[in-house]
């Protein structure tokens, strides 16, 4: 008979633990503050960051719409039409 007892002591994640969301609320709050006091150069600069995000969206979004641009299943397409 195997008496040993598993404890689990494993710890929650930093951003679970109670400093870890301090923290994180802490940072809200700055960078609320921050934003409120400079929101007129935040928002001359607002269609500017929009426009960065359209090529980061292209990189990154591609490989999260069901398709890919690898070759095997471009020859598989063309194997198919003949």
């Amino acid at each position: 008979m195997d008496h040993t007892h598993h404890t689990s002591t494993t710890e929650p994640p930093f951003w679970k633990s109670k400093i870890g969301i301090a923290l994180i609320m802490l940072a809200v709050i700055g960078i609320f503050y921050v934003a409120r006091e400079h929101y007129g150069h935040l928002s001359q600069a607002l269609p500017y960051l929009i426009l960065l995000l359209c090529p980061l969206m292209h990189l990154f979004g591609h490989n999260h719409g069901g398709h890919s641009h690898s070759s095997s299943t471009a020859v598989a397409k063309d194997e198919k039409r003949t």
